[in-house]
């Protein structure tokens, strides 16, 4: 049975973008039935949009100036997606982190991409954060992985991991090109694995 995909975004969207192209072309028996932006601006919305898929926009500012707290914001957060039904959650370049109310409502279901290998820069910019470990000597490769999503972030069990090497005449900007290519495929077979194990 065909997988409902909800995927939460902040930014540009290349990472749905792969989602998208992978569910059209079959490499994915999944459809993307909600796309969620805490951003109004981010591009991901209108690859969305383009692509047929519902969106909404869902800001915390707002929540916050209007006397509510981010449990608040949490809740609604879940109500919105509750609806989709989802098999499965997807944070791709979702810069918000999850508490309780939404971990608590999908629980088991919610996956997220980080540009580093388990254990190294949790949190953001985890991309420049190795670039400037590696020009201090500190590591020789990068990576990025999919891991379920916990409370503590960036810490749950991995799905997969794939090493991004770093070269001796890369820039931030090449080797973040390289890493946006890894992600796009390992985000890709992870949600494979995932909705095979189910």
């Amino acid at each position: 049975m065909t997988a409902r995909l909800v995927v939460l975004v902040s930014g540009s969207g290349s990472n749905l973008q792969a989602l998208i192209d992978a569910c059209a072309d079959g490499r994915l028996d999944a459809h993307i039935v909600l796309v969620i932006s805490n951003r109004k601006a981010a591009y991901a919305l209108t690859r969305a949009q383009e692509a047929g898929i519902d969106t909404a926009y869902l800001p915390l500012k707002p929540v916050l100036e209007s006397g509510g707290t981010r449990e608040d914001y949490e809740a609604e957060l879940a109500r919105w997606i509750a609806p989709a039904s989802p098999d499965l959650i997807v944070l791709a370049g979702w810069m918000h982190v999850l508490g309780e109310r939404v971990l608590n409502a999908f629980e088991g279901r919610i996956i997220n991409l980080h540009p580093a290998l388990p254990g190294q820069f949790p949190g953001t910019d985890a991309i420049a954060r190795t670039f400037d470990a590696y020009t201090r000597g500190e590591v020789t490769h990068g990576g990025c992985m999919v891991h379920e999503v916990i409370a503590e972030v960036d810490a749950g069990r991995v799905i997969a991991q794939d090493e991004v090497p770093l070269l001796p005449d890369d820039t931030l900007a090449t080797f973040e090109a390289r890493m946006h290519e890894a992600e796009h495929c390992l985000l890709v077979d992870a949600v494979r694995t995932v909705l095979g194990s189910r």
